[in-house]
């Protein structure tokens, strides 16, 4: 076996291993509050949430999950919060490509943690961006009061959830939500506020306060069946459109009412026939080095990703740190912005490493933006980037301004963005490639992903040099076993934060994927955004 084909194995099989680890902690998540809380559920007679997404979706519909890893580590004080306590995703319900968002009441009975309000305020901004039916499956105790203070009263905070109902409204956006559970206090706003409010007899339940609040509050005894049952709700108040027997019966009337709903506008993207790659998808893990620091040929992924394996580049020879062209996934037309991470000669023959961006590289990008933007044509960024050049050849050559012209465009760009982390994602590389801070309407990372301001290792020297120079003012000096010893404690402590789960417990990706889905994301990503049309492109201030 030669030495490329060794590289070739080892690759894959690390790849392999790298996405069966998150498989398999994807399932450990989907337990939520774990079988003794959703056998309490069950013997309600209601449905899990994942059971009543699957019964609602079309059967032939993927479910794209947003959030998995949501709350990942987190809170551990508290026992956790897996998923957020809240379970989304893209899919379709009678033909009609929708949002779905389930609370989980086995984690807390359902209870809203700081993350939970994080992911709903996700799931509603892509609503937003991209004219996408919204259906709330709401099972949920409220605030987690322990940490009232950190999900009540700030902007990003449970209260803008309500602010965005309004404005879906406003906008023609329709919001199908079902009682299907515990509904109280600030939460009971959420379905209210939404277009159709629906409720399941004797489980589901919705009021400003309970049975014991209202006690204390104002003396009166009665129950909460009495106080905001289906039957309170629907035949006494009007609050409620309609109740249900069960959970299925209140699945099948979503399932008729989203059947009636029209559409959109459509952006008119191009789309044509759809073709597989020509060259094996399921190569995409040989050709994506084990070691994050290796070159690769970048066009080695990009091949297996598109229709037919087509993609034309623009400005070839010019700019090669970055990949630039045009290609088709699933029929859809795009245009692809990638870190090359080859080693390559620039057009003055200087030597440029894979991963950086350079002065030219960054004018291209900018330039080929601009370019999509007049075509309508949606953009796909590719990241696996290490930053910009440093140094003082390309601070004097203007790599500040080169950058800012790509940032620039990047940011003004108006044609939908979607953002793949197959790599490395440090520094201003992550913000010129379209990171999360970049409104992207899909960001996905793969299980080799890295997120972080630099490198490991970079930044543990970094922050060594600051604590030597600290403790020299001091007259202290570190000895080589100690400054080994603290090295060491930094990288491992840096490591953790840069890893694909850490970045998905905090909303900073949607989801991590299997490298072969990757064209089913971007395929459903612009089949939503294509429901928004697209507002004239301005590019605002380009430096030349």
């Amino acid at each position: 076996m030669s030495p490329s084909e060794l590289a070739f194995n080892k690759n894959e099989d690390t790849n392999k291993i790298l996405l069966s680890d998150y498989v398999k902690l994807a399932k450990k998540i989907h337990l939520g509050g774990g079988e003794k809380s959703a056998a309490k559920q069950k013997a309600q007679g209601k449905l899990l949430a994942r059971e009543r997404i699957d019964y609602l979706k079309d059967n032939d519909a993927d479910f794209l999950e947003i959030g998995t890893f949501v709350g990942y580590e987190m809170y551990p004080e508290y026992g956790g919060c897996p998923a957020g306590g809240v379970v989304g995703g893209i899919t379709k319900v009678a033909g009609r490509q929708c949002l779905i968002v389930a609370n989980d009441a086995t984690v807390k009975a359902g209870a809203w943690f700081p993350i939970t309000a994080k992911k709903n305020l996700r799931f509603q901004e892509i609503a937003l961006e991209n004219n996408l039916p919204i259906i709330y499956l709401v099972d949920s105790a409220g605030v987690f009061l322990p940490m009232q203070d950190e999900i009540f009263p700030d902007k990003e905070h449970f209260g803008r959830i309500f602010r965005n109902n309004a404005i879906l409204s406003s906008r023609g956006i329709p919001q199908i939500a079902a009682v299907m559970g515990s509904c109280v206090a600030g939460g009971a706003y959420l379905p209210i506020m939404s277009d159709e409010a629906l409720i399941v007899d004797k489980t589901g339940s919705i009021f400003l306060a309970g049975s014991y609040l209202v006690k204390a509050a104002i003396g009166e005894n009665i129950d909460n069946e009495t106080l905001g049952g289906s039957v309170s709700q629907t035949d006494l108040s009007g609050v409620i459109d309609d109740r249900f027997p069960n959970d299925e019966a209140c699945l099948d009337r979503i399932k008729f009412l989203m059947d009636k709903v029209g559409s959109f506008e459509k952006a008119g993207f191009s789309r044509t026939e759809a073709f597989k790659p020509k060259l094996k998808e399921k190569q995409l893990y040989g050709h994506l080095p084990a070691e994050r620091s290796k070159t690769y040929n970048t066009l080695e992924i990009i091949h297996r990703l598109v229709d037919n394996s087509e993609f034309e580049q623009y400005k070839e020879k010019y700019g090669k740190t970055i990949l630039c062209g045009y290609a088709r996934i699933d029929g859809w037309a795009v245009g692809i912005v990638a870190n090359n991470r080859e080693l390559v000669k620039s057009e003055k023959g200087e030597m440029q490493f894979g991963g950086v961006i350079y002065s030219d590289s960054a004018d291209k990008a900018a330039r080929f933006i601009m370019n999509c933007n007049q075509k309508k044509v949606p953009l796909l960024f590719l990241q696996d980037v290490t930053g910009f050049m440093v140094g003082s050849r390309s601070e004097h050559g203007g790599i500040i301004k080169d950058g800012a012209k790509l940032v620039s465009a990047m940011s003004n760009s108006t044609v939908p963005k979607f953002t793949v982390i197959m790599g490395n994602s440090y520094g201003a590389g992550n913000y010129a490639m379209c990171g999360k801070a970049y409104d992207p309407r899909l960001i996905v990372a793969w299980p080799s992903a890295k997120i972080a301001v630099m490198g490991g290792e970079q930044a543990a020297k970094v922050l060594l040099q600051i604590e030597k120079a600290s403790l020299a003012k001091n007259g202290e000096v570190i000895t080589e076993e100690k400054e080994q010893e603290l090295l060491s404690k930094i990288i491992d402590r840096y490591n953790k934060q840069t890893t694909p789960e850490y970045a998905a417990s905090r909303l900073w990706v949607d989801e991590i994927i299997d490298p072969l889905d990757t064209r089913k994301w971007i395929s459903a990503g612009i089949e939503m955004a294509n429901n928004a049309p697209v507002a004239k492109y301005n590019v605002g201030v380009i430096q030349t």
